[in-house]
């Protein structure tokens, strides 16, 4: 205890972090641990099988049973469900999986940080040593030992921290160990979905040739019937759309009887006006006439 009360405050952050990770990976064995137990209970007991990955399970199974039959990929359809479902305990299984090596990399880490701390001691106190005044020095000498000292217990004591942490973790996985529970409840669920779910559904699975034939048929008279449905739909649709236009088409009517009778009063209009145009032309004519006659007859009387 002494030598860790003399350590330097970054090696027992160092040692801290270890222990932290250590009894969180600890927990979070046990948590997983409880949890397949659980599950594994749930399915080859007879507890109330209400729970949201195993009705998952059951769902999927019985759409993929009613459409394949006997020929459903069960393990695979299990192993969705658990990457599905059971993904935040998957999750904890990779973190087991790398806290072991992580303490030893952390306990490595210690160990260079202490040798670090330990080389610069020891440099400080060379440099001492090549001064003219050794003997003046020698107080500092065994302080900068003790520095040295304690670098290299850091170094120790967080790569002892460190392998213990693992091997500990790793003797609890081997005692518990998360993927062979996982791997026990797969197979119970997988073992529950054959012999107790499937032989309660429906399937639509043809076994021979005639029951294939009557499949056929019936797909055939169900599609002739959705087929009917679909048009009578469409029919009473198109009806009550012809209905629905019937209003607007004689309001259409109308407006293009509208249109063509004053299209009619126009061209009555476009026919007088021209005549009107016409006569108004006859009449300038003349009237040009009788002024240059005029004029001519004054220009004349003017020579005289």
């Amino acid at each position: 205890m002494s030598g860790l009360q003399s350590m330097p405050p970054v090696g027992l952050i160092v040692i801290v972090a270890i222990v932290a990770l250590f009894a969180l990976a600890v927990l979070l064995l046990f948590y997983v641990s409880a949890r397949y137990k659980h599950l594994s209970s749930m399915v080859t007991g007879s507890l109330d099988k209400d729970n949201g990955f195993l009705r998952f399970v059951v769902n999927d199974f019985a759409s993929a049973y009613k459409k394949y039959g006997l020929e459903v990929n069960t393990p695979a359809l299990v192993q969705n469900a658990v990457s599905v479902k059971l993904s935040g305990l998957l999750l904890i299984e990779r973190f087991l999986n790398n806290a072991v090596s992580l303490f030893v990399t952390l306990g490595l880490f210690g160990t260079f940080l202490g040798l670090s701390l330990s080389v610069s001691s020891l440099t400080e106190l060379i440099g001492y040593s090549n001064t003219d005044q050794w003997l003046s020095v020698l107080d500092s000498v065994g302080e900068g030992l003790m520095s040295a000292l304690s670098g290299m217990g850091v170094a120790f004591y967080t790569s002892l921290v460190g392998v213990a942490c693992s091997i500990l973790l790793t003797l609890l996985r081997s005692v518990f160990s998360p993927q062979a529970q996982r791997e026990k409840l797969e197979t119970q669920v997988e073992l529950w979905l054959d012999h107790s779910v499937a032989p309660t559904l429906p399937t639509e699975k043809a076994k021979d040739n005639a029951d294939l034939i009557r499949q056929m048929i019936h797909a055939l008279d169900a599609a002739a019937e959705s087929m009917d449905k679909t048009l009578k739909r469409s029919t009473d649709e198109l009806k009550l759309t012809l209905a629905a236009s019937q209003k607007p088409l004689e309001d259409f009517n109308r407006t293009v009887d509208s249109f063509n009778e004053g299209v009619r009063d126009f061209s009555e209009f476009n026919y007088n006006l021209r005549g009107t145009v016409e006569r108004m032309d006859v009449c300038i004519r003349d009237l040009v006439s009788v002024l240059r006659s005029s004029a001519r007859g004054l220009e004349r009387s003017e020579r005289q």
